[in-house]
């Protein structure tokens, strides 16, 4: 049995992680290629999110093909904003730094703006597990009702919308028009364009829109069909995807240090999750401890430090805190 204090095994546990990537470091040269290695992942993934549209353009694959494999090089694009918010790739070459952060956002429309959401994801480092970290709680942590939580996991709009008079009673300095705001002009393009289909199919039920409407009318929503199929619902079942597994892994309540922030997601019944998030559950508990690595790197030793983990005290799995609206019950 574990009989060291909640500091001493955070200590073991970061210290582990970080002989272990001294290690991969000193065995990968290439690795001290950072700033390279992150530009190429991203044009790799970007040249798939073209090129999956391109092929569905074309029509040689379905459009469920598509939806797959653009959600799929969307969630390596979410780790790569992730890693630029902690200033991992051309941290002193604003041009590159932020043309990579431009890139990330349009590949991922239905998010706030990346410089913006900086501020809020190293806000949820200091807070996390309780009311004040807005970042959490914008994707569902912490709420009981289980209809509530999904409709917030699915759609953030909506959700910002419902959450707003309880975020503004419990969060310091929460704004609902900055945190609106912080989506404009690509996010609020992606809402348009997605609830703009929906009502169009909707109203066609009733009235017959597609055989009535002037044909410039019918020619924008046929490229807004377009790219609800290679980039609307692709980040629908990315960003749900990554919301689900995200809120359920992260404590909201009873937490009182670093141990306590997250437990670490491991199960079978998340891996069609963890497809379209790169494996988040698995690997982000790393990152509580050891914030400053790139996503692969997390990723290659991810199994010698979740041993390590489990060694103290770090819990794997807790379904229970999932029923219980995420509370870390000592």
């Amino acid at each position: 049995m574990n009989t060291l204090s909640a500091k001493q095994n955070i200590q073991a546990i970061v210290k582990a992680i970080k002989t272990e990537e001294a290690l991969l470091r000193q065995k990968h040269p290439l690795l001290a290629h950072q700033n390279t290695l992150g530009l190429i992942i991203l044009l790799l993934s970007l040249s798939a999110l073209i090129g999956v549209g391109v092929l569905y353009y074309l029509t040689i694959i379905p459009a469920w093909m598509c939806i797959i494999l653009a959600a799929i090089a969307a969630s390596i694009s979410h780790e790569l904003e992730h890693d630029l918010i902690h200033k991992q790739y051309f941290s002193n070459q604003p041009l590159m730094h932020n043309f990579m952060m431009l890139t990330v956002w349009l590949m991922r429309p239905n998010t706030i703006s990346p410089w913006y959401r900086r501020k809020m994801h190293l806000h949820h480092h200091k807070t996390s597990g309780t009311q004040q970290d807005l970042e959490e709680r914008l994707v569902g942590n912490g709420i009981k009702n289980p209809f509530l939580r999904a409709l917030v996991i699915t759609d953030g709009l909506l959700g910002l919308v419902i959450s707003q008079k309880r975020f503004k009673k419990e969060i310091d300095g929460f704004s609902f028009m900055s945190v609106f705001n912080a989506g404009f002009p690509i996010a609020t393009a992606y809402f348009i364009i997605l609830y703009s289909v929906i009502v169009f199919y909707i109203v066609n039920l009733f009235m017959p829109l597609s055989i009535n409407s002037a044909s410039w009318l019918l020619s924008i929503i046929n490229v807004f069909e377009f790219l609800m199929v290679v980039l609307i619902v692709p980040n629908i079942i990315r960003s749900s995807s990554l919301n689900f597994v995200t809120s359920s892994m992260h404590y909201y309540g009873g937490v009182n240090n670093m141990l306590e922030q997250t437990h670490v997601l491991t199960s079978r019944l998340f891996m069609p999750f963890h497809l379209f998030c790169f494996n988040f559950g698995h690997t982000h508990t790393i990152h509580h401890f050891v914030p400053n690595q790139p996503f692969y790197l997390r990723q290659m030793l991810s199994n010698k430090a979740l041993k390590v983990m489990k060694q103290h005290n770090v819990r794997f799995n807790d379904f229970e805190s999932i029923k219980n609206a995420n509370l870390y019950n000592h």
